[in-house]
């Protein structure tokens, strides 16, 4: 982390309290709801990124009431997020130009909308600071990011991870009834394939479906071909959640994930903004500093803009001997799959 007047953990303790807080306003509406026979899962808006619902209004008021009233002044910040028109950038403290921030916060209030939304599985809250380089700002440029989970209604635990780079990750686990917090062990598998594992590319809309599944059984079979006498046996668990896929393999739950939405969507020529965004993927840092392996899935530095309608694919591996097997296959069938150009590259 470069030095600057935000000191690394002062910038990890704000970020996760602002996490904190998130969650418990999420918590309180939700009971406030079911007493006013309401829903948060009613659309509020419609953005250029994706569908806002009433869940993500009450997050995004918690997230602008927090910075007013916790973030240093001394250390100016510009916030990208859903909601944030590009040309009426929301800065803190108020009113100060983006030329004289300092820093650059993504943040995903709610990632995995849907499915907490229906009390099916937890979501996230995301963040990620980078230092302010105005438009060039990159992913790449994060140096502290966190995760705070969101739990559903039956969880009484909600785990919070988080990293600085250089610096390594750090977990701990809330009690959300009493705000008890106790370490929490990260252990991704050191499984070298996936047999008897969960892995998987994710296909959570029938648009490109077909393709993407095509392109994961091959990558099965080349991996490990099947037998008469055997089958491969594969697990997979599709989560509707970049921040809930990022945390399955944190807790060595999967081995393998891929999201290759825009490459396929290339390919058949549509547009759809059902994708993975810059701020679904900014705290791939806390993957990395535990040693997961996250990349573009043709190989190389997995990065994008600090903006909310990039369309971002990714690769993770929950530890580099995986990696090493997985990547030269996964890369020569998109190559073939996607671009008609059979090989290695």
């Amino acid at each position: 982390m470069r030095e600057g007047p935000l000191d690394p953990e002062i910038s990890r303790a704000l970020l996760l309290k602002l996490g904190d807080r998130v969650r418990t306003k999420l918590l309180e509406a939700r009971q406030a709801a079911v007493y006013a026979e309401r829903s948060l899962s009613s659309i509020s808006r419609e953005s250029a990124a994706d569908t806002i619902y009433e869940i993500d209004r009450v997050s995004e008021e918690a997230i602008e009431s927090w910075f007013a009233e916790n973030w240093l002044p001394t250390a100016p910040v510009e916030l990208v997020m859903e909601g944030v028109v590009p040309d009426q950038p929301v800065t803190f403290p108020r009113g100060t130009p983006v030329e004289r921030t300092l820093y650059k916060c993504m943040i995903d209030p709610v990632d995995g909308t849907r499915g907490i939304m229906y009390d099916k599985r937890p979501a996230w809250f995301l963040a990620g600071l980078a230092p302010q380089k105005g438009e060039s700002t990159k992913l790449s440029d994060i140096e502290i990011a966190v995760m705070v989970e969101l739990p559903t209604t039956k969880q009484w635990r909600a785990d919070r991870l988080s990293a600085i780079r250089g610096r390594g990750t750090v977990a701990d686990s809330v009690n959300v009834f009493t705000n008890e917090t106790e370490p929490l062990v990260l252990r991704p598998s050191r499984a070298e394939n996936v047999l008897h594992g969960f892995a998987y590319i994710s296909r959570f809309f029938p648009t490109g479906k077909k393709l993407i599944a095509a392109i994961e059984q091959e990558l099965w079979e080349t991996l490990h071909p099947p037998a008469h006498d055997r089958e491969s046996i594969i697990f997979e668990d599709q989560y509707i959640c970049t921040g809930g896929q990022f945390y399955e393999i944190l807790a060595g739950h999967d081995r393998f994930i891929a999201d290759i939405r825009p490459l396929v969507y290339a390919k058949l020529g549509i547009q759809s903004a059902l994708c993975c965004h810059p701020y679904d993927v900014c705290t791939y840092l806390v993957l990395s500093e535990l040693g997961i392996i996250v990349e573009h899935p043709l190989g190389g530095a997995m990065d994008g803009p600090f903006d909310t309608t990039s369309a971002i694919s990714w690769v993770a591996y929950a530890n580099d001997k995986l990696a090493s097997r997985v990547r030269p296959v996964l890369k020569a069938i998109l190559q073939e799959k996607l671009y008609e150009r059979p090989g290695m590259g």
